[in-house]
Order: structure tokens, then sequence, then C-alpha cells
């Protein structure tokens, strides 16, 4: 057998990688085109003959790991940088095309100047690439949640070591500065959020707030590079040197929308435990005290008509003694539910004001149509079946809110005009 060291020459290996390589193209940076030299197997396919260096650049690289899916256009003001190479590069990118997914050995030859190249890009066996990534999997110590990271040197307004998980698992090449990394990102940052941004990342922020070692986190949402907005940790820690003057930095972001989603939903839940009467589930005393002050405000505010009323189950104390507890129970709930199922054709919430006292607050309804309402709902209970009890009435006192009322002043005009409804004879409607 030959020996390749002492029998191959040169001439026979560039004739063999002319053979072996997939696609070499030509770059003109300047001109933002580029031009296929050579192009085999399913480089054939998936690069045309020419085009635009930008469309090449968001093709290799500006999509999703593992998927096609392109990258929400806002992010695509990276793609200039991301283009442009110092010195020779070389990176592994995945694709996915024709339903496949194809590794790429993307390797670059700066030529003449800096915005032109030669790109010399091959097909690796995607199944060893797995088996390492795999083994590397095994030993990695960094969160799945990490989104990106970068080096960030503010004396000499530089960036490094990008990282962008979903995109790549490897380092992106980036040659962006970081004021203009800065200007770029702020837009992806929600609402007010984007001015805690400015402020937070500004070097002259991170220089007056961070000692050497020191690290600090603040969450906010973010635009993600599907373009869904997303609650993420932002992180800066400062390199620990003896120099003062050396403003060195690392950066990450990190994905906390489940964590942040679920910590909401168990505060919404506590709140409505909270908020609630443990027995009607409807509102307990302070929080429809509360929806009346917000009612008030409501008609203060806007003007718009607010109105409430208060219903008192008549000789509740009969059930109690003649059926006991437990049916008092049953009969209060039913009640409650019958209330709250009612077609109030407005904005309306029910609480419980006390023992069989329970107050409705109805948004846009004015004086005449709270009268209407409350002898509607009056009849509504007096025709209704409650179990083992049969037949309940109630007595309702209803006010509309009016110009310079609060709560007390409210309160005590439907508590009159309850007052007057159970002296009266009881199963009646007062306006108050």
């Amino acid at each position: 057998m030959a020996n390749i060291i002492d029998d191959y020459d040169l001439e026979q290996a560039t004739d063999f990688l002319n053979k072996s390589v997939g696609a070499v193209l030509a770059v003109d940076g300047e001109k933002d085109s580029y031009r296929a030299l050579m192009r085999r197997g399913i480089f054939e396919r998936f690069i045309d003959e020419e085009g635009t260096y930008h469309t090449l650049i968001e093709k290799l690289w500006f999509h999703f790991d593992k998927s096609s899916d392109a990258v929400v256009q806002d992010y695509h003001v990276f793609i200039p940088n991301a283009g442009a190479f110092e010195g020779k590069y070389s990176k592994r990118v995945r694709v996915k095309f024709e339903g496949r997914q194809h590794m790429i050995q993307m390797t670059v030859y700066p030529i003449e100047t800096d915005k032109n190249y030669i790109f010399v890009l091959d097909e690796l066996d995607l199944g060893m690439y797995l088996d390492e990534k795999l083994t590397n999997n095994k030993v990695q110590t960094l969160e799945n949640s990490l989104l990106f990271s970068m080096y960030i040197d503010l004396a000499h307004d530089t960036t490094s070591n990008i990282s962008i998980s979903e995109i790549s698992d490897e380092v992106m090449h980036q040659q962006i500065s970081y004021s203009q990394w800065r200007s770029k990102i702020k837009n992806m940052f929600k609402g007010e959020d984007k001015d805690k941004f400015i402020e937070r990342s500004s070097p002259e922020y991170l220089k007056e707030h961070f000692a050497p070692g020191q690290t600090i986190s603040y969450d906010c949402e973010m635009m993600n590079l599907e373009g869904k907005f997303i609650w993420v940790k932002l992180t800066f820690s400062r390199t620990e040197t003896n120099n003062p003057s050396d403003y060195r930095f690392v950066y990450m972001l990190q994905n906390i929308h489940e964590t942040v989603q679920n910590l909401k939903e168990t505060a919404e839940k506590y709140e409505e435990m909270a908020s609630k009467d443990t027995l009607t589930g409807a509102f307990n005393h302070g929080r429809i005290e509360t929806e009346i002050n917000n009612a008030i405000q409501h008609r203060i505010q806007k003007g718009e008509n607010v109105s409430l009323m208060i219903l008192d189950i008549d000789f509740f104390k009969h059930v109690n003694d003649e059926y006991g507890h437990h049916v008092g129970d049953v009969t209060l709930i039913h009640f409650v539910e019958t209330i709250a199922a009612y077609d109030w054709k407005r904005t309306a919430v029910v609480g419980r004001w006390g023992g069989e006292e329970f107050v409705v607050v109805v948004y846009g309804a004015d004086r005449a149509e709270i009268e209407a309402l409350a002898e509607e709902v009056r009849k509504k209970i007096e025709t209704e079946h409650f179990e083992e009890v049969g037949n309940i009435t109630c007595s309702i006192g209803a006010v509309d809110i009016k110009d310079g009322d609060d709560l007390s002043s409210a309160f005590d005009r439907m508590d009159k005009a309850l007052y007057e409804a159970k002296a009266s004879g009881r199963n009646r409607v007062v306006l108050g």
C-alpha cells in the first residue's frame, strides 16, 4: 500500500478537495452579493447560483436550530454584523432542507479586503455530530433556559463569544460593538422595560453600579426570535480583576416565561381565594367593599352610570331554625348561584356583605334601569325552587351613584332603602 505521506503531493490533494467539497462561493460584502463557483450534492438545490449576501447569511443561520423556521424580521438587523469577518472563520451550521436536517461545515477566507470572502461549504455526517452532541450534553451544566450570552469590554466598546442557543449550539460570529448592539436590541423590549434596559445597560450605569465580581439581574418582557413577548431574566456580571479600570462583563439572557406564568397563576389563585366568601363563592365583605369604591371612582373619573343594590333574604332565621344550618348554607349557595346566573346585560359583580345580605355592583345602569333590574331579580328569587325550603323571597334596596357620593353615603342610602323595603312588608324593591 502506498504511503500517503510520501506519495501524495499538493496537486493530488487539491484535486481531491475539488472533488470532495460541497460548494465554493465568492462573496462581495460591499455590494451585498455572492456567486457560486462550484456546487454539488444538496448545495445545487440549497444554494442559488447567485444572490444577495444578506439572503445567504439568513439562509445559513438566521433560523431556529433543528428547524427551517426563520427568525422574526426584527432580529434581521443583526444579519450585516453576522456577515462581517476579520480573518479566517469556521463554523458548523445546522439547516433543515427538503424535510431533512443537514449539518454543514462553513469555512470563510477573507480575500483582498475584509469585505470580500471565499466561502467553502461541505456537508458533514449528521449522525456522528449527534453522537458528539449527546456526549457533550452529559457534562453540560448550563441551564436549558439560557437563550443568549456574550462577553462585553466597555473600555474598548466590543463584544465577543456571542451565543444564541435557539440558533446554534456554537458561538456565533458577530462583528458588532456593544454600543451598536444596545441600539439595535433596545427595540425588542416591551413598554417600560425598554426604558429600564436603556438605563441599566448603559456603560455609565454599569461602571457606576457594579463592583468587580458583582452580579445583578432583573426581570422584564422581551420579544423572542419568534416575535412573541416572553418574560426573561437579564444578568450582568462584572469580571473580577485587580484593575479598577477594567470594565469587562458577562451578559446573559434567560427564559423565565414559564416560571413567571406559573407564579402569576399561583398569585391569582391565592388572590381569588383571599377575595371569595368560602361558603357561597361570591366576593367576600372586604372585596365587595373594594368593588363599591372602585365603582364610585369609575363614576367620578369617567362620568358613566354605576348603581348598587343590596339583597336580604326574608325570614332567613326561620330557615335555619326549622331546617338546620346545613340547609341554610345550601340555600345561601343556591341564592348566590341564582343571582350570578341572572342575565344582567351589564358588567355586574356579586358579594356577600354578611349573613344573608348580598350586594351587587352594576356598571352602566342608571336609576331607572337599576330599579327595573332589581324588580326582575326579586321576581326571579320568588319563583325559584330551593331544595327542602321550597320558595323564599328577598327584599332589595337599590341606588344609583350620584356626584359627590363616597362609600359611606352611597351605602347609607342603599341600607335605608333596604330597611324601608323590609319595614313595608318585605319581598319588594325600594329605590334610595
